[in-house]
């Protein structure tokens, strides 16, 4: 699997929607793989990425049921709630370790940088997330749980100033890779699901299986 990633030239409006200025020109990718048996409950899940010489700009889209955000903070146990992830190496070498960027609809993020599953983790700091520009169309909070169907937004801004703090990495110009994977969950809900952009052979209900992810070239 392999996403090209465009550089935004233009002062970038963060403000712009889905199919709004830069983002209108944007190719999505959607999320059609998973983990464990096929879910009931599939919400259509579309992703967006730019970037430019201060940030990489990443957009979710979700046609959702079943909606919630329980997490109160950043850094809380956002996966339980109805939940869109990033998982990236700053290069195309994963035993240097990979970032996790897992947000909830309501914008709370779980930010860390680590080799493996619990291997040399670095908690992102949250001065440092707080650096991060986000924008989502849900409350903080949901609950209790939206059963009816939802479309719900979220989109950052992650610096890369934060990404080289805290590991080595490629900085984004035509024709770097880095390594990545997208993720959609959603695990306390009424309607659990584990959704995947690049396939990950495994039953395990594990998103951290660096060896699974996919690329992203640099445009």
């Amino acid at each position: 699997m392999t996403y090209k990633v465009k550089k935004t030239n233009e002062k970038f409006d963060f403000n712009d929607t889905w199919q709004q200025g830069q983002w209108a020109q944007t190719e999505a990718l959607e999320l059609t793989n998973y983990l464990g048996d096929k879910p009931v409950h599939f919400p259509k899940t579309q992703t967006k990425v730019l970037y430019d010489d201060e940030n990489i700009y990443v957009f979710f889209t979700v046609e959702d049921k079943y909606v919630r955000s329980v997490a109160k903070a950043h850094l809380g146990e956002v996966w339980k709630d109805s939940c869109v992830e990033f998982f990236f190496a700053p290069g195309e070498d994963i035993s240097q370790g990979y970032f996790n960027v897992e947000a909830n609809c309501g914008g709370f993020i779980l930010l860390n940088h680590q080799t493996l599953r619990g291997v040399e983790t670095q908690i992102i700091d949250v001065a440092d997330i707080n650096d991060l520009t986000i924008e989502h169309s849900m409350p903080n909070s949901v609950m209790p749980e939206v059963a009816e169907p939802t479309t719900w937004t979220l989109k950052y801004a992650l610096p890369l100033a934060v990404i080289e703090k805290y590991a080595p990495f490629k900085k984004p110009a035509p024709g770097v890779k880095w390594r990545a994977n997208f993720y959609k969950c959603a695990d306390d809900t009424s309607h659990p699901h584990w959704l995947t952009w690049s396939v990950i052979e495994k039953t395990k209900l594990d998103f951290h299986l660096p060896q699974y992810f996919g690329t992203i070239e640099f445009e």
